[in-house]
């Protein structure tokens, strides 16, 4: 895959995302893992119809979290999607899921989630079953999760500043901060600290649960 530093998407590396998540569908058919159907895995046929508030994205995505025995926590709505963090029993950060206004499909985030994601993704060679935890500690950190994301930003997002990081199996997610307002959000790899911007969402419109810990700067 394309390393992703000093670039937004390219689409290369998106057509090649989703060209592993059709690959997968027949060893997720297969697996235990994917025991309720590849169906389970994109959320495709869960259409609920038009998705109008941050309310109805939350009870699409947790209709979805629910065929893995993981709940929904923090919901945001941005102008092209509302966008869900799953949580396990535990409440550690499972994966992240986005929403369909129009037709209420849910389905995994493009990028980090897919690709880099050790136990929910869609890379059979290096997914786990879900709730099994990792052994031993990432190679990058938090703390210089944030300095990854803040020397990206600056080069490439001028203005933007990383809140504090989310930890998801293989990898971290941050917000992106304008004077303490969130713009978007961005992921890093926490093997490789390779940067993915998640060009996706369009405009930041509101959220529900959580609050960053990162200070205005």
């Amino acid at each position: 895959m394309n390393r992703l530093r000093g670039r937004g998407l390219p689409l290369a590396v998106l057509v090649g995302a989703l060209a592993a998540l059709i690959a997968s569908v027949v060893w997720v058919a297969g697996s235990d893992f994917g025991r309720t159907g590849p169906t389970a895995m994109t959320g495709a046929p869960a259409r609920d119809g038009p998705v109008r508030n941050l309310t109805d994205a939350e009870h699409a995505a947790g209709r979805f979290a629910g065929r893995w025995n993981l709940h929904v926590g923090e919901i945001m709505q941005f102008s092209e999607n509302y966008y869900a963090e799953l949580l396990d029993a535990r409440g550690r950060h499972a994966t992240e899921v986005l929403v369909e206004p129009g037709s209420g499909a849910v389905h995994l985030e493009y990028g980090p989630a897919m690709m880099w994601n050790t136990a929910y993704g869609m890379m059979p060679g290096s997914r786990m079953p879900p709730g099994r935890a990792q052994s031993g500690a990432p190679a990058i950190g938090p703390d210089r999760a944030v300095r990854i994301a803040d020397r990206w930003l600056r080069d490439h997002r001028s203005g933007l500043y990383a809140a504090q990081p989310e930890a998801f199996p293989g990898y971290y997610t941050l917000h992106t901060l304008r004077a303490g307002h969130i713009v978007g959000m961005l992921s890093v790899n926490a093997a490789t600290g390779d940067v993915w911007y998640h060009t996706w969402h369009g405009r930041f419109l509101g959220r529900e649960r959580q609050t960053d810990s990162a200070p205005t700067r």
